[in-house]
Parts: structure tokens; C-alpha cells; sequence
């Protein structure tokens, strides 16, 4: 059960979200052997890492993954949602829809590594992401929750209707199939599958691909403008959408960064950018 090397990092803390950064980005792994089950508890610390990531101004790229090298994470923890009344499921969905929300429109880049099994609820958390990137062969993809004679609830029935569209999101759903992640990537719903002789290379590989989007190698602000200008534009009437990306603009446009892409550009030499 390796996980990503660590040098130089912030001490890690969390139990049920481990929380450290690394280089810029804040690695938050879901960690609750041996499927990574999420309860109210776990997400009340996802909530907490989420605006924590937020918050720093060192952070410039969120990464998600789940502990060992089994599971992603299998979704929501049944016996816990066996046990409680109704009134809870309904308050513990509410409150796993806004924290999933809630990183979706956090203005930095988001990206899942599916190091494992990534189903049910674990694939809803996977969709909040921005960038879905898979360790080939390492496990399955699916919302199996129609076997349960339930939903999707976590928010899975709109975003991967959003991504492979209504048909087929439909059916995903209503047959319950589970797929491999070459799949996944016919479909849209992983961007990338990394090939790794284990998982301790593989979040190497994610680690690296992610410092590409932080300073100095891109502008760290533009970059969670951007996927803001997106992920919010994409859910709003289309004029308000192009007012929305002219304010990101304008705030960029202020930036110590915007001005040194400018100079640099004109100056005919590679900015070095600082994320300010």
C-alpha cells in the first residue's frame, strides 16, 4: 500500500482524509481500509481539506486519491446508511452534495487519481474533480447503486449525464455496469491512464503531471480561472456565462502574473511565473 514520496512537505495530519502538500499541491487521500468507504465523518474532513487547499495561497493544485492500492473508494459506507433514520441519509447526502460542490468550484485545479476500484460514491467524488487520471488495470468504474434500489445521490446522476450525456448516463445507471478504465476513457470520464508497476509510481507520475499547472511553470491563477470560468459558465444562461469569464479576466488582468506573461512575451523569453 505505497503511496506517493514525500520530501519537503507540511506535516500530514487527518485520519479519515490524510492532508499534506507537496510542491504547491495539496494531496488529500481518503482513508478508510480497505475500501475507502465514505461516512459522514470522512466527509465532514473532505469538507475541511477542501477549504483548507482553498484557503492556502501555496496551494495551487488539489489531488485526490484513495489509501493503498485496492480502492479509489466504493462510495458511501452501507452499514453506516443501514443504521440510521432517514432524516440523517437526507441531511449526510445534502451535506456530501455541497462538499462535493464545494471542490468543484473551488478556483484551483482539481485532479482524481483513481488508484483503485472507483464506484459508487467514489466515482461521484471523482467527478467533482476537474481531471480524472486512472492507474491502468487497477480497478473498475461504475454507479452501481440501482442493485441497492437507490440512486446516485451524491450528485452522480447529473454530472455523468454532463459528461456522456443523457442517454447513455441513463443507462449506465439503470443497468448498473461496472467497466474497466479504458473504458472510462472511450467515454469521457477519465482523461488519462497512466501505466504504473505499482502505486507508489503511479502517484509519481500524477505528482508530476500536476506540477505542470503550478508556478513557475503556468500562471497557478489563470489556470483555477479558468476551470472556475467552466465548471460555473457551463451551468448558467450563455450571456451570463460570458460575463462571468470577463470578470475572472479582469481579475487576472491585475495580477502580477498576467503582467509578467506580458512582459515575458514581449521580451521574447519564457515567463516565470509566481502565482500571484
Amino acid at each position: 500500500m505505497a503511496e506517493a514520496k514525500v520530501q519537503g512537505t507540511a506535516e500530514e495530519r487527518g485520519q479519515l482524509v490524510r492532508y499534506r502538500v507537496q510542491d504547491g499541491i495539496a494531496l488529500l487521500t481518503l482513508n478508510d481500509p480497505p475500501a475507502n468507504t465514505y461516512t459522514y465523518e470522512m466527509m465532514q474532513e473532505l469538507d475541511r481539506a477542501i477549504l483548507d487547499a482553498r484557503m492556502d495561497d501555496g496551494v495551487h493544485v488539489i489531488v485526490v486519491t484513495g489509501h493503498g492500492d485496492k480502492f479509489f473508494s466504493a462510495g458511501a459506507n452501507i452499514r453506516m446508511l443501514a443504521e440510521v433514520t432517514p432524516s440523517f441519509k437526507y441531511f449526510f447526502c445534502l451535506h456530501a452534495n455541497e462538499t462535493l460542490s464545494r471542490l468543484e468550484q473551488t478556483p484551483k485545479l482539481v485532479i482524481a487519481a483513481l488508484n483503485g476500484h472507483t464506484v459508487g460514491g467514489g466515482l461521484e467524488i471523482a467527478m467533482a474533480a476537474d481531471i480524472r487520471i486512472a492507474r491502468k488495470g487497477a480497478g473498475k468504474l461504475g454507479l452501481p447503486e440501482i442493485s441497492l434500489g437507490v440512486l446516485p445521490g451524491t450528485g452522480g446522476t447529473q454530472r455523468l449525464a454532463r459528461l456522456v450525456g443523457k442517454s447513455r448516463a441513463i443507462e449506465l445507471m439503470t443497468t448498473g455496469e461496472l467497466f474497466d478504465f479504458e473504458r472510462g476513457l472511450e467515454l469521457g470520464i477519465i482523461n488519462h491512464i497512466f501505466e504504473a508497476e505499482n502505486n507508489e509510481k503511479f502517484m509519481e507520475q500524477v505528482m508530476d503531471y500536476a506540477r505542470q499547472f503550478t508556478p513557475p511553470n503556468k500562471a497557478a491563477r489563470a489556470v483555477g480561472r479558468i476551470k472556475r470560468s467552466v465548471q460555473s459558465g457551463a451551468e448558467i444562461p450563455f450571456e451570463y456565462a460570458l460575463a462571468l469569464e470577463r470578470e475572472l479576466q479582469q481579475q487576472l488582468f491585475m495580477s502580477e502574473d498576467a503582467k509578467e506573461g506580458l512582459t515575458a512575451y514581449v521580451e521574447k523569453r519564457k515567463p516565470q511565473f509566481k502565482g500571484q
